[in-house]
């Protein structure tokens, strides 16, 4: 029996109005998925399993240990690294992934994935390879054993670029570089607020096409990053340690000290390319008055005299009640 797509109109009723109908009463992926069998990605992915499908990757042209490089560094450009750590207990994986943000859209241009790394060793890798790409920009995620591993980099390592966050009330936590401080932190917290923007933001980047993927283990992950509850993990079974990696980097991207060192506001340059089509959109938008014709029909009367709020004109309130006629001086 043939289980594969079936062009619509193959059976009578079936036709485009059908189509849209059906999708309209459900959704376009619960209908790719029942008829016409497109199983990419669980259900409620983050990325949309239409969005997956189309995304391309490449082989890494180096590979070492559980390092993969796409691109090699490039003198000038600006690399960021963003880094979930592990155990180290064969469960999940300690990740970090580089990105290229000298321009839209960013690049990841290598990343590394291992569940065997001990704590203790991974801070001298995260250096290793940042300091290739330009002494790249490192931000970790702090809530377990990563508070271990920026400690390392920041007193042991003296690795000069890590980024740290403050505290801001009910602002959240702020992107910042090398200070000191009451609520300070070496990384970033990852807690419901960050998480939630940070998912937003890197949906936002991938199916902009404002990021380049490259690598197929990221494609993966994000296959099988489902939405829980309010949040967003991966289903069972399954890892999201270089998704996460992603979603640290979408929260970033959107951060006010990114716009500065990078230069580039993803946000702004996404309007602008949309610009036109968001002002078809909107239009036609205000108002425009002539001087003659008036959305009140007893402004003018039959006359061609026109009449305006009476005023009080010793303190210039209006008054709740009658017009005065105008004349010319």
């Amino acid at each position: 029996s043939y289980t594969g797509h079936i062009p619509v109109g193959t059976f009578p009723g079936r036709d485009d109005v059908w189509k849209e109908m059906t999708i309209r009463n459900t959704s376009a992926e619960q209908f790719q998925q029942e008829f016409e069998c497109e199983f990419l990605g669980s259900v409620n992915t983050l990325i949309s399993a239409s969005k997956l499908k189309t995304i391309p990757y490449m082989d890494a042209i180096k590979s070492s240990g559980n390092v993969d490089i796409f691109e090699n560094p490039v003198p000038n450009h600006i690399y960021i690294c963003t880094v979930d750590v592990a155990r180290g207990v064969d469960k999940d994986y300690s990740a970090f992934v580089v990105f290229d943000v000298t321009a839209l859209p960013f690049r990841i241009v290598a990343k590394y994935r291992s569940n065997d790394i001990k704590p203790f060793v991974f801070p001298n890798i995260i250096e290793k390879v940042c300091s290739g790409y330009n002494k790249a920009h490192i931000l970790t995620e702090v809530n377990d054993i990563g508070q271990q591993i920026s400690e390392a980099l920041q007193y042991e390592i003296e690795y000069d670029h890590l980024l740290m966050t403050t505290q801001k009330g009910r602002a959240g936590q702020i992107l910042g570089a090398m200070f000191s401080g009451r609520g300070s932190s070496l990384g970033v917290r990852m807690t419901k607020q960050i998480k939630r923007i940070g998912c937003a933001n890197i949906k936002t980047l991938v199916e902009g096409d404002k990021l380049v993927i490259n690598d197929w283990n990221i494609i993966q992950e994000m296959s099988t990053f489902i939405k829980k509850g309010q949040s967003w993990e991966a289903e069972q079974g399954c890892n999201d340690d270089l998704m996460m990696c992603c979603v640290i980097f979408g929260w970033l991207s959107n951060q006010p000290f990114f716009k500065e060192l990078s230069n580039m506001n993803a946000r702004m340059q996404m309007y602008s390319d949309q610009k036109n089509l968001i002002e078809q959109d909107m239009s036609p938008f205000g108002f425009v008055d002539n001087g003659i014709d008036s959305p009140d029909d007893d402004i003018v009367d039959e006359y061609g005299t026109k009449w305006f709020p009476a005023t009080n004109i010793y303190n210039d309130k209006k008054f709740d009640y009658g017009r005065k006629k105008t004349y010319e001086l």
